[in-house]
């Protein structure tokens, strides 16, 4: 394990689970989970069933919100609040992900705005970056990569980024059964710290957690992990399943 870096498995439900599902995954996950000292452990899930499962969280498992809006109330109707999602008692919220801004029409201002507002109300942002098949085959998913990370850590200071975890997610990869090989990924996951360096320098840059996300599965979570960058993962339909979701936390603790 990286002395400055604590390793995390976040699982990213999307839309699944009903509210049975969910919390019988808690009740079971709740006793096999390390401490909080080996990995940090977080499970992302439909607003809808936050409350349930932080009043149900143990003391190692951690429970996110999937999204949010920048502000702390307003006309937006079906969005939830960063104030609504602290006093919910949630620790985590993912911010960027490819769907929401593919589908949802999230920005890079946006992004940058919800950083501010995650980390205003005390909440770990996991924020999402990632190129599509497009990008990558033209060469040029690092430059792409950057824009994002620089946008979205717009008049962000130093300890505010320390509160922050990145998740280098290709497009390409995620739900589809393709993985970036361990060697791209941490080829892109280095080229995020760098960024990171030229932002903090290399004190801040060497102590914030870097995930990849991607078809993230119990047969490739090892050689992800392995790679010296690499501090975790942001994980879909592994994350679904108890037992599939404690292999990938044990390996964690193993990196």
């Amino acid at each position: 394990m990286n002395n400055l870096r604590k390793p995390v498995i976040a699982g990213n439900w999307k839309m699944y689970k009903t509210r049975d599902e969910a919390l019988q995954f808690i009740y079971t996950v709740n006793q096999e989970v390390p401490t909080r000292d080996l990995v940090e452990t977080v499970i992302c899930a439909n607003d809808v069933l936050l409350r349930d499962l932080v009043k149900r969280q143990g003391e190692n498992l951690k429970i996110g919100a999937q999204n949010m809006h920048y502000a702390e109330n307003g006309a937006f109707t079906g969005e939830t609040s960063p104030l609504v999602l602290e006093t919910t008692g949630v620790d985590y919220v993912i911010i960027g992900h490819s769907e929401r801004r593919a589908m949802f029409s999230e920005t890079d201002e946006t992004v940058n705005l919800k950083l501010h507002a995650a980390i205003k109300h005390e909440l770990t942002p996991i924020l999402c970056v990632g190129e599509s098949l497009e990008i990558r085959e033209a060469g040029t998913t690092n430059e792409w990569v950057k824009n994002q990370v620089v946008k979205a850590y717009n008049n962000l200071d130093a300890k505010q980024a320390l509160e922050t975890i990145v998740a280098y997610e290709p497009i390409w990869a995620i739900g589809t059964g393709k993985t970036a090989t361990p060697e791209q990924a941490e080829e892109t996951i280095k080229a995020i710290r760098d960024v990171l360096v030229t932002l903090y320098g290399d004190v801040v840059a060497s102590k914030i957690r870097i995930l990849y996300g991607g078809s993230v599965n119990t047969k490739n979570v090892e050689s992800l992990l392995a790679k010296e960058n690499i501090d975790g993962a942001l994980v879909g339909g592994a994350s679904l399943d108890a037992a599939s979701y404690l292999t990938l936390v044990k390996a964690a603790t193993q990196k």
